[in-house]
């Protein structure tokens, strides 16, 4: 992919905007590195005082202490770069990670419902499903290893943040829930459902 400055250019103000839109609503947004190339192969990460081998991740060493930060200020961290849009969970939102085919049957469970959850996806092939934070995984889950609960300590890249082979997007944008973020065990019920019922029950369902 390319990760010319112009590239990235094209991507600063929607990253600025959507970061700025989130903080106003609570949600806990941080700058992080972004990609600046690869080197035998590897993708290179820009935006602390040094390239960093893996990313995204924060900016700010002391990316715990700015947790809170308001808007205003938010807007200044994406005024000169495109950093990556970042949500630090544990703090009004955590997210559960799934791979994309437990994630597509969880989202057919959840719209048969009719409980739509917000959902990013990443090029790699995750999902993530943003709850309210407080809650932990349940035992079933905390067991499978292609599940992971993102919470205090951790944070999350969201839209339209740039990874080293594509874009994270939203299969489910929060405006269709209303901003309204479900409890942790609704969605948590959706994955142990769809991890038991046969896989053809979802061959033709898409989300």
């Amino acid at each position: 992919m390319d990760w010319s400055d112009s590239w990235r250019g094209a991507f600063r103000i929607e990253l600025r905007a959507e970061a700025v839109s989130l903080a106003y609503r609570g949600w806990p947004v941080l700058p992080g590195t972004y990609p600046a190339g690869s080197e035998n192969g590897v993708t290179q990460w820009a935006g602390r005082s040094g390239l960093e081998l893996h990313g995204p991740i924060p900016v700010h060493r002391d990316w715990v202490d700015r947790i809170g930060t308001r808007p205003e200020q938010v807007a200044t961290w994406w005024a000169g770069a495109s950093y990556s849009l970042l949500v630090a969970t544990g703090h009004v939102v955590d997210a559960i990670e799934v791979g994309t085919d437990l994630g597509r049957r969880a989202a057919v469970v959840l719209r048969s419902i009719g409980v739509p959850v917000p959902i990013a996806a990443t090029p790699s092939g995750r999902w993530m499903f943003l709850v309210k934070s407080g809650s932990k995984l349940n035992t079933e889950l905390a067991g499978n290893p292609d599940v992971h609960h993102y919470a205090q300590g951790e944070y999350i890249p969201l839209p339209p943040t740039t990874m080293a082979h594509g874009v994270v997007h939203w299969r489910v944008k929060p405006q269709v829930c209303g901003w309204n973020l479900p409890d942790a065990h609704v969605v948590q019920d959706a994955l142990v459902e769809a991890l038991h019922a046969p896989a053809r029950s979802y061959q033709l369902e898409t989300v």
